[in-house]
């Protein structure tokens, strides 16, 4: 392995070797370098390299090299200048696909050169027996020869690229690119196991992107850029696929598709669904799923109606045609009649996973023949409104099989209808992303739907019928197709019909008959019978007798159950415990194993490893050793060449088996110097020699030099005269010729001039009309725009004017309301000042009659303790007379002479009037109380609580509580 200390100079070495036709080892050298661990850091002389290493891989092939190659410059540059990884890669591709298309212009007969079931498999047996027996090559083998290599090249450069991009958040454009391209190069050359092989390789790479989510540079499915080039490529893929008509991956990759739309829970858009819905009709419609198929096709019609607006009615109108067509194309009947249970459950999954792909979300809990039926998808087209836009035919046609009862003249109804539609259809306009509609395909399955229809109405009618009859009434078909649609028809509990070729008719019968519940009618019968039996005739049950002999059997049986129940749980518990240390033993077994096996897994890795290593180390010892035994007899070669061309010398005798590599580079050296020296000797000698040869010969040309200057000038001289003479002449040639030529155009300026003032006075008056006319228009411009100005400046004073005035009135109204919210907040003090005034006088004039009371009442008490001394000092007397119901005839007297009775209640001031005789009676104020000034009486609700009158039985509790409480005061 050499070593360079700079890149350039393993480019300048392979150079080297190219230009002497050792292609190999400059690719060698290139790959030493690049594979080198000393260059992981990116320069821009490796991006020149990596250009010249791809350029020697096509040349000779090396498909391998360049994989090696691209690998490890994808780690140099990955995270420092990735844009150079794409360049190199778009060359690599540039050249292979280059050179095999120079390849396939050589060749003459494209198809038979190419005519290679596996670009990937070697050539077989029988070929090279036939290569070696026949000794002259034809021109198709010659073709194979010179072709085929390039394309398998070709197809392994697409390989190697996706292989390298996989991943690579940062080059998802150059991986949809060459899948793209990888795509075309299969429909272009309609290689159908590389589309295979290319699809599967694209499809575990995404398996591979959503396995190791922990990767760095992965590509993010969320980002809408790397959706949108994930879809376009699943997409591409999907065409190609139908182009080739491989149905088989078309329907895979409608799958992948669908689950690249579930992982990322986000829906294409319409262009790209309508392309989607197509595609899956055509395969649908290939593999003769006609209930899919009108599903798919009803999917098409909602996205075409809701989102293509540029759709014409002519193209809406074939469109729900087309879906109405692929409904009616459905057989009636059901395929699964009769099959058993796993058959069932296999077809309701199949129409769930049907579902999804079409995009129908439906109930998994629901019947497989309830999931998608015709019934359900009539239904839907009626509901949506896919009949109302149907052509008129179609209309018919759909009311004739569905609804209308023509046992004789169905097929001469439906005859004239299915011809006019099968000359229906053809392309659509180009703002319909459906590229074309043929209502032709769905003639013979609705010529078969019109045989069912009208042997299911015939049977209704008829018993027996003539096959000639019959076939009369199906022109579509002769007796034998009807008679193999009859039997699916049977089969599949359509219709009940036989077929007696002996008397040549046929007969029919009824379903509700042969219904599968009159199969078993004999044990039905005998079952009912047995319940009918065992109800008019019970059995007799025989009494028993040990319960009057062990009277308390039912309480033993009792406790016995209890007692079996409580051991049956100790058992259970025991067992769960026993199960529970055998799981904890099973636990510590299987991690100790566990543990023992990753020991031996280690041990077995280091020992792998170590093997590995060593074989490693073998392997470049090997190599190295081959390369410096290749070296070495490149060098022996070399001198032997350098040797041989010496005449007359001695080769010396060299054995290449012995001679090691340091013995033949120095030879090679010593040899190199030897020559070094001879020929720097011979260079010196002949130097000598040229200078004494150009010495003598400057000397003896001075002469001759000097002799041919003054020739030369004489000649110079002489062609410059004639040349002068020569221009004067021409000069007097043309000055004639001007003057006769304006001697003939002289008599034409009179009429020129005249025609000049014609033109320019009409131009002149065209002229003055139009700037009359511009200047008017001007004029009324700058009128309108005047009045308009005026008119706009009289709106906005208008409208400034009527803002001032709403201004003016809403702050006056505010003005009004404040003045009037101070005003009431003015009376409301006010008032409260008065009340407060009022309620202050009140509170002072019953302190003053509470004061001339309290006078009043002492002098009553202090006559009432000299006449009666043994009463309780402590006790008042209206107190002492409520309690003993008796008084003492002087306390009556002084009481009645002090006032009225304490039973009865006396206002303030009319007790007061026994202590003050001489007082002038109180003014009676405008509510009619007496006040003892002439204040006007306060309503009670001013008045404090304790100081309200007490009625009833408030006032014993009044006179009890407050006038002992005074006549202790005045002790």
């Amino acid at each position: 392995m050499t070593s360079f200390v700079k890149p350039e100079n393993a480019l300048k070495r392979a150079e080297e070797l190219i230009n002497v036709g050792q292609k190999q080892d400059a690719l060698q050298a290139l790959h030493d370098l690049i594979t080198s661990k000393r260059y992981r850091a990116w320069q821009k002389p490796l991006e020149k390299i990596m250009f010249k290493y791809v350029e020697l891989c096509v040349d000779m092939r090396k498909g391998r090299f360049a994989k090696d190659g691209l690998i490890q410059y994808r780690i140099v540059c990955q995270h420092v200048n990735v844009t150079s990884l794409e360049e190199v890669i778009k060359h690599f591709m540039h050249l292979s696909t280059e050179k095999a298309e120079q390849a396939r212009s050589q060749a003459q007969a494209l198809e038979e050169a190419l005519d290679v079931d596996d670009l990937e498999a070697d050539k077989r047996p029988e070929d090279l027996m036939l290569s070696y027996v026949s000794g002259e090559k034809g021109k198709d083998r010659s073709d194979r020869e010179l072709v085929t290599p390039w394309f398998k090249f070709l197809w392994e450069t697409y390989r190697t690229v996706l292989e390298i991009l996989r991943n690579n958040s940062k080059l998802e454009a150059l991986y949809a690119m060459t899948a793209h391209r990888a795509f075309q190069f299969c429909k272009a050359y309609k290689r159908t196991t590389e589309f295979r092989r290319l699809c599967e390789i694209i499809r575990n790479h995404l398996a591979n992107l959503n396995k190791y989510r922990d990767q760095r540079d992965r590509p993010d499915l969320s980002v809408p850029e790397s959706l949108q080039l994930y879809l376009d490529t699943r997409f591409e893929q999907l065409k190609v696929a139908t182009e080739l008509e491989l149905w088989q991956e078309a329907f895979r990759s409608v799958e992948d598709i669908h689950g690249l739309m579930c992982m990322v829970k986000k829906t294409p858009k319409p262009s790209l669904m309508v392309v989607y819905y197509v595609k899956l009709t055509e395969i649908f419609w290939i593999s003769d799923s006609n209930l899919y198929h009108a599903y798919a096709w009803l999917k098409l019609f909602s996205i075409q109606k809701s989102f293509n607006k540029n759709l014409s009615q002519k193209d809406l109108q074939l469109v729900a045609s087309s879906v109405l067509l692929a409904a009616l194309a459905v057989p009636p009947y059901d395929s699964k009649h009769g099959a058993s249970h796993l058959e069932l459950e296999h077809e309701k999954e199949q129409n769930l996973r049907m579902a999804n792909l079409i995009g129908f979300n439906l109930d998994s809990k629901l019947e497989s023949s309830h999931v998608l039926s015709k019934s359900n998808l009539l239904s839907e087209l009626v509901s949506k409104g896919v009949l109302s836009c149907a052509i008129q035919e179609v209309k018919d046609l759909y009311h004739l099989l569905e609804y209308e009862f023509f046992p004789l003249d169905l097929a001469t109804k439906l005859q004239p209808l299915l011809n006019k539609i099968s000359k229906l259809g053809g392309k659509l306009s180009s703002a319909s992303s459906v590229p074309e509609v043929q209502l032709s395909q769905y003639v013979p399955a609705l010529e078969k739907l019109a045989a069912l229809r009208l042997l299911q109405q015939v049977s209704k009618v008829y018993q027996t019928m003539k096959i000639e009859s019959l076939s009369q009434m199906i022109p579509f078909f002769d007796f034998s197709a009807v008679e193999k649609i009859s039997v699916d028809a049977v089969k599949q509990n359509f219709i009940a019909m036989k077929v007696d070729h002996s008397r040549n008719i046929v007969l029919f019968g009824s379903l509700g008959i042969e219904s599968d519940g009159l199969r078993d009618n004999l044990t039905v019968l005998a079952e009912s019978l047995n319940k009918a039996r065992a109800m008019i005739y019970p059995p007799v049950r025989k009494a028993s007798k040990t319960g009057d002999r062990l009277p308390d059997l039912a309480d033993i049986v009792d406790k016995e159950h209890k007692r079996l129940l409580a051991r049956k749980s100790i058992i259970e518990k025991r067992k769960e415990e026993q199960e529970r240390q055998l799981l904890e033993m099973e636990r510590e077994e299987e991690s100790r194993r566990l543990k023992l096996l990753k020991i031996t897994e280690e041990a077995e890795q280091k020992r792998l490893a170590a093997e590995y290593e060593q074989r490693k180390n073998q392997r470049l010892r090997r190599e190295i050793e081959e390369r410096e035994l290749e070296e070495a007899q490149a060098l022996l070669q070399e001198a032997e060449k350098r040797i041989g061309k010496k005449k007359g010398s001695r080769k010396p005798v060299l054995d290449s088996e012995k001679l090691s590599k340091q013995t033949l580079m120095q030879l090679a050296l010593t040899e190199q110097l030897r020559e070094r020296q001879e020929m720097e000797k011979k260079l010196q000698k002949l130097a000598k020699t040229m200078d004494y040869l150009e010495r003598a010969k400057r000397e003896e040309a001075a002469t001759l030099i000097e002799a041919a200057f003054q020739q030369r000038l004489l000649e110079e001289r002489m062609i410059h005269e004639r040349n002068q003479q020569l221009e004067v002449e021409l000069s007097k040639q043309r000055h004639e010729g001007d003057l006769k030529e304006k001697n003939r155009l002289a008599r034409m300026l009179e009429s020129k001039k005249i025609f000049q003032e014609r033109v320019i006075s009409l131009r002149q008056e065209e002229f003055s009309r139009r700037r009359a006319e511009r200047e008017e228009h001007i004029r009324q411009i700058i009128q309108a725009r005047k009045a308009e100005r005026e008119a706009k400046r009289k709106k906005i004073f208008y409208v400034r004017c009527e803002e001032e005035r709403i201004r003016i009135l809403r702050e006056e109204e505010e003005a009004r309301k404040r003045e009037e919210a101070e005003r009431r907040k003015r009376e409301e003090a006010e008032r409260k000042a008065k009340l407060d005034e009022i309620a202050e006088k009140q509170r002072q004039r019953e302190r003053e009659l509470e004061e001339k009371e309290r006078h009043r009442k002492e002098s009553l008490f202090g006559g009432g303790r000299s006449a009666d001394a043994p009463a309780r000092p402590d006790v008042a007397p209206g107190s002492q007379l409520l309690e003993s119901g008796t008084a003492a005839p002087a306390t009556a007297a002084a009481a009645a002479a002090a006032g009225p009775s304490p039973a009865k209640y006396v206002p303030k001031f009319r007790r007061t009037e026994g202590s003050h005789p001489n007082a002038p009676p109180p003014e009676s104020d405008r509510w009619g109380s007496s006040r003892p000034d002439n204040r006007p009486s306060q309503p009670d609700s001013w008045r404090s609580d304790d100081r309200k009158p007490a009625f009833g039985s408030s006032r014993t509790s009044w006179s009890s509580s407050r006038v002992p409480s005074r006549a202790r005061t005045d002790r």
